[in-house]
C-alpha cells in the first residue's frame, strides 16, 4: 500500500477577502488618478489598507471616497491622530479617519500628514457629521486645530487645562502601584487623615470649590 500525502496549503489568516481586496484598489487607483501629487504612499498589512495624504485636499480625497459609487466609503467609524515626536517621520502628527462601506463593509483607513510647525487641517464635519466630537477630542488631547469646526473647544479637558495629553512630550505624574509584595510599603505612603488627603490630592478648581 502507497501512503498518500495531502500537500497543507498556508494561507494568511489575515488577508483580506477578494471582494475588499478590490475595493482597496480601486480606492487607490481612485486617489491616485484624481489626486496624484497628494498621495504619499500606501500601506498593506494584514488586509488593511492605508493610504497616506497630505493635509491640503484631505476634505475633497474622502468626498471621493465617499461619493465614488464603486466604493462608496459613507461611514466614518472613527477619526484619532497619531505622535511620532522622535521616529523621523516627514510629519510628527497625523490625523487617522477610519471608513467604512455600508453596503459591502470593506474598510480603509487614511492617514493625512500635520505638520509640527502648522497643526492645522481641514474640518471633514460637512462631510460626516460624526467627526464633529472625534476632531474636538484631538483638538483638546494633541492640539491639533480643525478648520472650519463649527464648535471647536476641548470636550474632555477644562478649558483652562495646560497642554495635550496625548503628545508623546507631555510630562506624566505617576505614582508606583501597589501589589501584594509591597502593600505594607506603599500603604506607608498614603495620608491616612481626611485633612491629609486634600491637602495632597486637592486640586485648585471652580468645580471643586
Amino acid at each position: 500500500m502507497t501512503a498518500q500525502t495531502t500537500a497543507t496549503v498556508v494561507t494568511d489568516p489575515f488577508a483580506a477577502s477578494e471582494a475588499y481586496a478590490t475595493i482597496h484598489a480601486a480606492a487607490i487607483e481612485a486617489v491616485g488618478a484624481t489626486f496624484g501629487d497628494q498621495l504619499v504612499e500606501t500601506a498593506l498589512f494584514r488586509g488593511e489598507t492605508t493610504l497616506v495624504v497630505r493635509r491640503e485636499r484631505i476634505v475633497a480625497i474622502l468626498a471621493l471616497l465617499r461619493d465614488n459609487p464603486d466604493l462608496g466609503f459613507d461611514r466614518l467609524s472613527d477619526l484619532t491622530a497619531i505622535d511620532y515626536l522622535d521616529l523621523g517621520r516627514e510629519c510628527r502628527f497625523n490625523v487617522v479617519y477610519h471608513l467604512m462601506s455600508r453596503r459591502t463593509l470593506a474598510r480603509l483607513r487614511v492617514r493625512a500628514l500635520v505638520p509640527e510647525e502648522e497643526l492645522a487641517i481641514d474640518s471633514v464635519v460637512g462631510l460626516f457629521p460624526a467627526a464633529n466630537w472625534p476632531e474636538r477630542e484631538v483638538y483638546d488631547l494633541f492640539g491639533i486645530h480643525f478648520a472650519g469646526h463649527p464648535d471647536l473647544k476641548r470636550i474632555l479637558l477644562p478649558d483652562d487645562w495646560d497642554g495635550h495629553p496625548l503628545r508623546k512630550d507631555y510630562p506624566i505624574g505617576a505614582e508606583e502601584v501597589q501589589f501584594s509584595f509591597n502593600q505594607d510599603e506603599i500603604a506607608e505612603q498614603y495620608p491616612h487623615t481626611l485633612a491629609a488627603r486634600e491637602e495632597r490630592y486637592f486640586v485648585a478648581h471652580p468645580l471643586n470649590n
